[in-house]
C-alpha cells in the first residue's frame, strides 16, 4: 500500500517516496518521507488504530 500525504508546495496529495515510521514526541505514531514530485518533505499522523 502506497502511502500518501498533502504536500504543501505541491498542493495536492501525493505518493510519499521512503516513507519512515517515526513516534512523535507524544507518543503518536507517524509516516515520514519525501514528496515524489517536487522531493519536499512529507509527514502525516496515523492514528493509533492504524497503528496497531
Amino acid at each position: 500500500m502506497a502511502t500518501e500525504a498533502y504536500c504543501v508546495k505541491c498542493r495536492e496529495k501525493r505518493e510519499m517516496q521512503n516513507p519512515e515510521e517515526v513516534t512523535m514526541k507524544n507518543g503518536r505514531p507517524a509516516v515520514q518521507g519525501t514528496c515524489g514530485v517536487c522531493g519536499t518533505k512529507l509527514f502525516r499522523i496515523k492514528s493509533t488504530k492504524q497503528a496497531a
